[in-house]
């Protein structure tokens, strides 16, 4: 790879870390080329990106976006790296578990790493906690919930009431 296609590389990557929030650093390594290509349709199927990339592209692209930011990911830059982006802040960890609940024998793909909206996770004990982070469609929905509950309940209260009373009212009327 000669010092142009590295630099395309790198603004390849640039560009894909400034549009996502959210990106997963894996460790495929050992995976067949059909596992890989099914895990890439999987990302595709799902709105998820997958880029296989040198780590040391990877780190030049994440240091020149802003380097401080992102050191606590440089660390997890070793072995073979793929690369997951995503709008969904936990769609590339439900991906990755069933991956390997669909191919029992596997442990893999590997967590490294995760830029999750300007959180880092580093390490594979941390899918667990990923796959249960509430994306905002999710949040907006509980908080409605919330928000509509005491008014159902006064609304239903009323016309408990409403009947209660008219129950009442009518009783004197059947004498």
């Amino acid at each position: 790879m000669n010092k142009d296609q590295k630099n395309e590389v790198i603004e390849l990557l640039k560009s894909k870390f400034s549009q996502y929030n959210n990106f997963y650093i894996t460790n495929t390594e050992s995976l067949t080329v059909a596992q890989v290509n099914d895990l890439r349709k999987t990302c595709f199927d799902k709105q998820v990106e997958m880029k296989v990339a040198k780590n040391t592209l990877i780190r030049k692209a994440l240091e020149s976006l802003d380097s401080e930011k992102y050191a606590g990911i440089f660390d997890s830059l070793h072995g073979v790296t793929a690369l997951m982006f995503s709008d969904s802040p936990k769609e590339p960890a439900l991906i990755i578990s069933s991956f390997r609940k669909a191919n029992a024998k596997l442990e893999k793909p590997v967590l490294k790493a995760a830029f999750v909206a300007d959180e880092i996770f580093i390490g594979d004990n941390q899918l667990t906690a990923l796959t249960n982070i509430k994306t905002k469609n999710e949040l907006i929905g509980e908080v409605i919930g919330l928000l509509q509950s005491p008014a159902k309940r006064v609304i239903a209260a009323l016309l408990e009431k409403g009947k209660k009373e008219g129950a009442v009212e009518e009783a004197p009327a059947a004498e």
